[in-house]
């Protein structure tokens, strides 16, 4: 597909993703690409595998439901309005038709889910909705976590990256190589500053696989200018959870959700910005191919 097409679907996808709370018509949009609403409609549908109006509101109920999972302070209605929505009606309908359960179920199941967490060590309060087998999942993650993992609370700075946009698992690796093989020639990774990165613009707890959004990247000193598919954004400076791991990839998933209890254990809270990974080695030249990566979570 022509790397036009690509680069001008990702202005779209960076605009919806940081206007959920506008109006987000095909029209708007359309001024935004650049492109006639039914030229759009077309295009958008054969790069990412959704109309643009689906994708809109499978957004807006995914951030919904981030908020109701961490935003506990927030009332049902102050989301609904933060995520674009014209009335709690509307809002709840399409939230129950995504994942099966009103807004306030799915904030209160989730909210029992963290109590579980909290109170596997403490064993204060009424525990005897935790199955054996949850308790045995928690238990060998959190002595995973201790085993694998130096955690850290940092200050990271602003940094820029060149990336590509990854939509779904299936071809994540391709995306690595995309990126190898522009950098490579250019001797970017023997920069200081440069490390291979992956943004995750979408969480797997709320998102199926095939339609997590990923910017998958390298790391430069100063904004470059970038052809093709590849485009420039940034990770925004702040508080990060950093976890240093060195693992095999079929073990990413459980350091991650290790991360996740150790940041709720210890009371810290996710903030909006994205979590992303950072690469300190080639796994290709590690005696058991481990990757040694910081996993990195936003708080506040």
């Amino acid at each position: 597909m022509n790397n036009d097409y690509i680069k001008r679907i990702n202005k779209v996808l960076t605009y919806v993703e940081n206007n959920l709370q506008t109006d987000l018509s095909l029209e708007t949009i359309s001024q935004i690409a650049f492109y006639s609403p039914f030229h759009l409609h077309r295009l958008f549908k054969a790069v990412t595998n959704e109309t643009l109006n689906s994708y809109i509101i499978r957004k807006r109920i995914e951030k919904a439901a981030m908020l109701l999972i961490y935003g506990n302070e927030l009332t049902i209605t102050e989301i609904s309005v933060q995520c674009g929505f014209n009335s709690n009606s509307s809002f709840t309908r399409s939230f129950k038709k995504q994942y099966g359960q009103s807004p306030n179920d799915f904030r209160k199941q989730n909210l029992n889910n963290f109590s579980k967490i909290s109170k596997l060590n403490s064993k204060i309060g009424k525990v005897n909705y935790i199955t054996e087998e949850y308790l045995c999942n928690i238990i060998n993650i959190q002595n995973w976590i201790k085993m694998n993992a130096k955690i850290e609370i940092k200050e990271m700075p602003k940094m820029n990256v060149v990336y590509t946009t990854q939509i779904g698992v299936n071809g994540v690796e391709n995306a690595f190589e995309r990126m190898l093989k522009w950098a490579i020639p250019k001797d970017i990774l023997k920069e200081e500053e440069s490390n291979m990165v992956r943004i995750f613009h979408d969480s797997f707890k709320i998102t199926d696989e095939d339609k997590v959004r990923m910017s998958i990247g390298i790391t430069i000193k100063q904004p470059i200018t970038v052809d093709g598919e590849l485009g420039i954004t940034t990770i925004e400076n702040g508080k990060y959870i950093v976890g240093r791991f060195e693992i095999e990839p079929v073990d990413f998933e459980k350091s991650w959700n290790g991360l996740f209890i150790w940041m709720n254990e210890n009371g810290y809270k996710k903030d909006g910005r994205y979590p992303f990974e950072i690469y300190h080695n080639n796994p290709n030249m590690h005696p058991e191919k481990k990757c040694i990566v910081d996993l990195c979570i936003p708080i506040e």
